[in-house]
């Protein structure tokens, strides 16, 4: 029979043990502390990650032994759950995780390449559905209900992206779609193509809204002159820009509430 190896928990990090990192990180130092197998195949079957998410659903299980299921296997003689927890303490939270790079990732002993592809490939499907929301999505009465709706979307994001969303009568979002990636500029902002989806979609009205990595939400004079030609775009092809939304590090600056957009109306 297989001797048990038993973890003090004095010998465990701080964090491993008031359990900042997830309501049920004292489940993973309690799994540690009875089973420290090279192998998670060696385990109790019922102690398993993947056969306890199938029996007890994957809202029960803590961050670390679901990154154990999506990494499969160990590596560098720790096993997955030896190696999801070692990435969760160095990294602190899932949204470090998530911001890493695939060569910040696959830096961890045990990991590599493949596993870090795994893990990226697994926050693109969140982040996917995440944009996949309900057709009927929330009415956007102000920039304020922008803000609320998309700041956990782009919060991460290193690169400006530009989206659309398209709202009906009731100004409410019925679909959204990224139409730019990069620092927005004139020349890489096509109007035709930023309206596209908005025609095909018959959409009463639009809303734009980007991101600044820098987490300053002040617009630029790219900004505002994009903006200009997005209004008046809106105008030709009957479709009414409501709003451009720069959203920052927990605020965010709207080109209609700030009298921008309303002085491109006026100006014509």
């Amino acid at each position: 029979m297989m001797s048990l190896q038993f973890i003090p928990l004095e010998s465990l990090s701080l964090s491993n043990r008031v359990g900042v990192l997830g309501k049920n990180r004292r489940e993973d130092v309690r799994i540690l502390n009875l089973m420290s197998y090279k192998s998670i195949k060696d385990w109790p079957e019922e102690e398993r990650p993947r056969e306890r998410l199938l029996s007890m659903g994957a809202s029960n299980m803590s961050a670390a032994q679901l990154l154990a299921i999506i990494l499969r296997t160990g590596g560098g003689g720790k096993s997955a759950i030896d190696l999801a927890m070692e990435m969760l303490d160095s990294l602190k939270n899932l949204k470090n995780m998530e911001s890493a790079s695939i060569k910040e990732l696959a830096s961890f002993k045990g990991i590599g390449n493949a596993k870090a592809a795994q893990i990226k490939a697994a926050f693109e499907l969140g982040r996917r559905l995440f944009m996949e929301r309900d057709v009927k999505g929330p009415v956007f009465s102000s920039s304020n209900d922008v803000y609320s709706y998309y700041y956990p979307l782009v919060r991460d994001f290193k690169k400006e992206i530009l989206f659309c969303a398209m709202l009906d009568a009731k100004n409410r979002i019925f679909r959204d779609c990224r139409i730019s990636e990069g620092t927005l500029t004139n020349s890489l902002i096509h109007p035709r193509e930023a309206f596209k989806n908005a025609i095909k979609e018959s959409a009463a009205s639009v809303i734009f809204i980007h991101n600044h990595p820098s987490g300053d939400p002040a617009p630029s004079r790219e900004d505002i002159a994009i903006t200009e030609r997005l209004v008046q775009t809106g105008e030709i092809v009957g479709i009414k820009v409501l709003d451009h939304v720069i959203i920052g590090d927990g605020r965010h600056t709207s080109l209609m509430d700030d009298g921008y957009i309303r002085r491109i109306q006026n100006a014509k």
